[in-house]
């Protein structure tokens, strides 16, 4: 299955969470923190959104960190993915 986003709207893919600290603690499921960094791997066309014309300015591929607890998780086909509005993305990882 595939998902195609409206609006303003981005599917991303999260990265690995860390699993040990710096100094090599390993860190339980539960400790561990929602990861903040993420793959984009479908872009909605923008267009009229709210009355504002907005043009998109991220890509498939692209990896981003977005805020802490932006957007809507979904699962589809095992994988957890996560929903979120353009604007929800604070900087593109170069």
């Amino acid at each position: 299955m595939t998902l195609k986003p409206l609006g303003d709207r981005v599917v991303l893919k999260f990265c690995e969470a860390e699993e040990t600290t710096k100094g090599g603690i390993i860190l339980a499921a539960a400790a561990q923190e929602k990861p903040q960094t993420a793959e984009i791997i479908a872009v909605g066309p923008g267009g009229i959104v709210d009355g504002k014309e907005i043009k998109m300015e991220v890509s498939v591929g692209n990896k981003v960190i977005l805020s802490k607890y932006s957007g809507t998780e979904v699962k589809i086909d095992g994988e957890t993915l996560i929903i979120v509005r353009q604007n929800d993305i604070l900087a593109i990882v170069e």
